[in-house]
């Protein structure tokens, strides 16, 4: 049908009258009527197929039309593999961004530490706050010498009352021994038991004394000397940006001389409200620490003081009453010797 529509097509001539209008022939009508046929029973456009092996070929190559969408009806998803490449790329420039900061602060503060030993750099000064920290630091070299003094008479001490404890049980094993001697071995072996029994109760005061000192000299008195290691390392990093402030001052002003001036402020600025806040902060603590200082070493002196004489005074009762005085609570002999369960 479709090929004698064509040759219709292809040989039809259309006569015009004089005045331009053509005449309505007889063949138009079964050719108006083929087309519509044709147009009816043809295929539906939205399932027309492309193919590409040619009229009358084969179904391969055959590409629905209907899975073909315009640029603006799908959109296409991100690719995951892109995005972890960025994402890595924004943390590799951030790190470089912090060395380089570290690397800068780094130079300027070296060479101010060199321009300071050499003589040829200034340094802020805080002759009050420079004293007490000086103070502070030789008076931790005292309490260190102190701390292991009282640390060796602990071990000392403790090797005698062992020894006495040794000593009472070989009179006593000996007093039974030994009847012609068992009244003298036996008052022996319970002098040597008293004696062992005061030097562990004065040896729990000793140990109270030193575990004071310890956490004095190396907690409190560290934790306020690692807040001066900051302030100082402040103090020097104002130095040095305030160094290089000056040096920028004191250049020609061109374009690019300001735009690093105005750097250069913001970061003295920066740096001295760092340096500002240390200052205060390493004066309140050693404020606080002198008061602390005061008030456990006159505790922890009483102490040592009543311990020892009453122990050389041979007063069981003083000694146990200087230990009640001051909260001082005795651990038993084997306490911290661990079970024969625990072993296992």
């Amino acid at each position: 049908m479709t090929d004698r529509l064509m040759s219709k097509a292809a040989t039809m001539e259309i006569p015009i009258h004089g005045n331009g209008d053509s005449r309505r022939l007889p063949e138009d009508d079964g050719l108006e009527q083929d087309l519509q046929q044709v147009m009816v029973s043809g295929p539906n456009l939205n399932e027309t197929s492309i193919v590409s092996g040619g009229y009358g070929g084969t179904a391969e190559g055959i590409i629905p039309t209907s899975s073909i969408q315009g640029p603006n009806l799908h959109q296409p998803h991100p690719n995951p593999a892109l995005t972890g490449e960025e994402a890595t790329r924004g943390i590799a420039v951030e790190k470089f961004d912090v060395v380089k900061k570290w690397g800068i602060n780094t130079y300027k503060c070296t060479k101010q530490l060199l321009s300071e030993r050499f003589g040829r750099g200034s340094r802020t000064v805080d002759l009050e706050l420079e004293t007490q920290i000086e103070l502070l630091r030789d008076t931790k070299r005292k309490y260190e010498c102190v701390l292991a003094l009282a640390r060796a008479l602990t071990g000392h001490f403790y090797s005698l009352v062992q020894t006495q404890h040794a000593l009472a049980d070989a009179f006593s094993d000996l007093s039974q021994k030994s009847p012609e001697l068992q009244e003298e071995f036996g008052y022996n072996a319970e002098t040597q038991k008293l004696l062992c029994k005061n030097g562990e109760t004065l040896l729990g005061a000793v140990n109270f004394f030193v575990s004071s000192i310890n956490t004095l000299v190396n907690k409190t008195m560290e934790d306020t000397l690692m807040t001066v290691k900051h302030y100082e390392t402040a103090r020097l990093e104002y130095d040095a940006y305030r160094t290089d402030l000056e040096e920028l001052n004191l250049g020609p002003r061109d374009a690019g001389t300001l735009c690093r001036l105005d750097v250069a402020q913001a970061n003295f600025q920066a740096h001295r409200v760092k340096y500002e806040k240390l200052r205060g902060d390493v004066a309140v603590k050693l404020k606080f620490l002198e008061e602390n200082k005061v008030k456990v070493m006159h505790k922890q002196l009483l102490l040592f003081h009543n311990a020892i004489s009453a122990y050389f005074a041979g007063n069981q009762q003083q000694l146990e009453q200087s230990l009640k005085q001051f909260s001082v609570k005795l651990k038993s002999p084997g306490a911290d010797k661990p079970s024969w369960l625990e072993e296992q």
